[in-house]
Order: structure tokens, then C-alpha cells, then sequence
């Protein structure tokens, strides 16, 4: 028979399960995998789908406003191409082309790691549309890894916009990487992307997840 005391100590530690629980849970931050896309100024989707064509929403994304298109184009580059690459939504002030290490390979490309946004002295690439064909002079990267957070949850993990930090991967084949680059925005949700060759290497699949290890 269990003692009046012995059961206070089972729900103090059962409690301190729970607490140490619901903090590992604010800490959690699912992965999105990221194949290769496309994100189009108005003015080059013009050219690629005839002037003045809206993008139409295949589906949302989990960012906020961020949606994947159902229209795709075929990129092009010194030694390969590939095609059906999809489009993601709403249009930007300028285009950009994210692949992996693996597809510039396949490309031909010395595509550079950038965050982005940041695309001067990128690599340039050829995009094909049904309507037009664009060489974009520069613009094809291979995305800096990041993770997208709320002010709140910038917070809880004591780090702030433009840190670099180290992830600790919590899916089936566990590993750290590090440079992850922290965005901070009320505008966003949180989550890691990295791009197929990282989920790959270390078997992640959508909504697995990573913790911060320590702040670089």
C-alpha cells in the first residue's frame, strides 16, 4: 500500500514532468521542407504569362499570406534544366530562384548560400514560360537555413532578429546544424525551413523538429 507521502512525492514529480513538458513544447520548432521555387516580380511574371496575369493559389503556405501557385516554369542553366517548378505567391519587388547544392550541380551554377533577398553577384538563370522567356541576370540561390519566429516566441527563446544559432535535430537521425539565421516578424509563424538536400541528410520530413542549441 502506497503512503500518504509517498503519493505527494508522485504528483510533485508527475507535475514536474508536465512543467519540464510544456517548456520543451515552447521550445519545439517544426522543420517545412523547401524543393526547389520560384518567387516572381509582377513584371517578370508578365513576361512568362502574358501582361498583367495574376498568380492562382494552389495552396496556402504556412506563412502568413504565403501561398504555392499552380503555376510552374522551367529554369535553365549552363548545363541542365529543370521543369514544373513551382511558383510561390504573392509576387515580390524582385524575382529570386531557390535550389539546392544538389540542383545546382545539375544546373551548372555556382550558386551561392544567401539569405534572402540578398542576390547581388548571384548566380544568373534562364526561366521559361508559356508565354515568354526570361534571363535573369542574377538571382539563383541556395537559401541560408532560417527559422521564422513571432516577437513571443523570440522571446521565450532569449534570442532576437538576425541571430545566428545551432538547432539540435529531434527527428529519426539526430545531428546539429548550425548558422541557422533567426527572422523575426508579427507577420510570421513558427518554423525551420531547410532545403531537400539538409532534410535528406538527416531524414526529416515536414513538422519534424529542432531546438535552439546555443546562440552563436
Amino acid at each position: 500500500m502506497i503512503s500518504e507521502d509517498s503519493e505527494v512525492l508522485v504528483k510533485i514529480i508527475t507535475q514536474k514532468v508536465i512543467e519540464k513538458l510544456k517548456e520543451y513544447e515552447k521550445l519545439r520548432i517544426p522543420i517545412g521542407i523547401s524543393n526547389r521555387h520560384i518567387h516572381l516580380s509582377q513584371k517578370h511574371l508578365d513576361v512568362l504569362f502574358g501582361e498583367g496575369y495574376n498568380l492562382t493559389k494552389k495552396v496556402d503556405l504556412k506563412q502568413p499570406g504565403q501561398f504555392a501557385s499552380n503555376e510552374t516554369v522551367t529554369i535553365r542553366g549552363p548545363k541542365g534544366e529543370f521543369d514544373k517548378v513551382r511558383i510561390l505567391g504573392p509576387v515580390r519587388n524582385e524575382s529570386q530562384v531557390e535550389i539546392s547544392r544538389t540542383d545546382s550541380f545539375r544546373l551548372g551554377l555556382k550558386a551561392l548560400v544567401r539569405e534572402s533577398g540578398d542576390l547581388d553577384g548571384t548566380s544568373g538563370i534562364e526561366i521559361i514560360g508559356p508565354k515568354g522567356v526570361i534571363k535573369l541576370p542574377h538571382g539563383a540561390i541556395i537559401a541560408l537555413r532560417h527559422i521564422h519566429m513571432t516577437p513571443e516566441d523570440a522571446q521565450i527563446m532569449g534570442i532576437k532578429d538576425k541571430d545566428t544559432v545551432e538547432v539540435q535535430i529531434c527527428g529519426q537521425r539526430s545531428g546539429v546544424l548550425g548558422d541557422v539565421l533567426v527572422r523575426v516578424s508579427p507577420k510570421y509563424k513558427l518554423e525551420m525551413h531547410v532545403d531537400m538536400d539538409e532534410a535528406n541528410a538527416f531524414d526529416l520530413k515536414n513538422n519534424d523538429s529542432v531546438i535552439i542549441k546555443k546562440q552563436g
